[in-house]
């Protein structure tokens, strides 16, 4: 199979949280900008990404993945030399994988309360009441420098750059147990490049 890594984006999306995990794995990718409207709907498109959305992200020859959850884990996987998952059978291996699903409760609950929904019957949403989950979210990155073991890893990207996404909307409380975590991993050097990269991008929409 082609080592070869297509990264499907727009910089006004979830693909920044992408950027961010191609740029900590130093693999070489190329970018495909993917406009929002009749590009990201187009029948060339949607063979990469039946949703039609960003980000989506293609490795060689036969294997595409969508879903920055599965996006991350995978990258993480490729590059184990970098420790960007804990190794496999370990306790911290299961804290990797608990903390990345946790965002997809957590993303229920936001988008719940951007469209302005009630959040429902806590014994039937699958985040269950709003309170449970901000506190439990701020006991696992509060006083804590990393969510799986002693160094950071793709859990720890993919909770900053999602509590980042949420707080920025004021849809998250910016409590400082969140703000001192998001701030501490925005300071790495893969995060600024990746946004960087993604502004220049921006940059080059609006000049055309």
């Amino acid at each position: 199979m082609s080592s070869q890594i297509t990264f499907y984006t727009h910089p006004q999306s979830r693909g920044r949280l992408t950027r961010w995990m191609l740029e900590e794995t130093g693999l070489p990718y190329d970018t495909r900008l993917i406009e929002y409207g009749a590009k990201m709907k187009s029948p060339e498109y949607l063979a990469i990404n039946p949703m039609g959305k960003v980000p989506a992200l293609k490795h060689g020859d036969a294997v595409v993945i969508t879903e920055n959850a599965a996006i991350v884990m995978y990258l993480a996987d490729l590059v184990p030399e970098r420790k960007l998952a804990p190794p496999i059978g370990s306790h911290e291996r299961g804290s990797y994988y608990r903390w990345i699903s946790f965002i997809a409760p957590v993303e229920y609950l936001m988008t719940a309360k951007a469209n302005g929904g009630t959040l429902g019957d806590p014994t039937q949403a699958g985040y269950g009441r709003e309170e449970d989950v901000i506190t439990t979210l701020e006991a696992a990155v509060g006083g804590h420098e990393y969510l799986a073991g002693n160094h950071f890893t793709a859990a720890d990207l993919f909770v900053a750059a999602s509590l980042g996404f949420y707080m920025q909307f004021n849809l998250l409380e910016a409590r400082p147990a969140f703000r001192q975590f998001v701030e501490r991993h925005n300071a790495r050097a893969a995060a600024k490049k990746a946004n960087a990269l993604d502004d220049a991008l921006m940059e080059q929409i609006a000049k055309a």
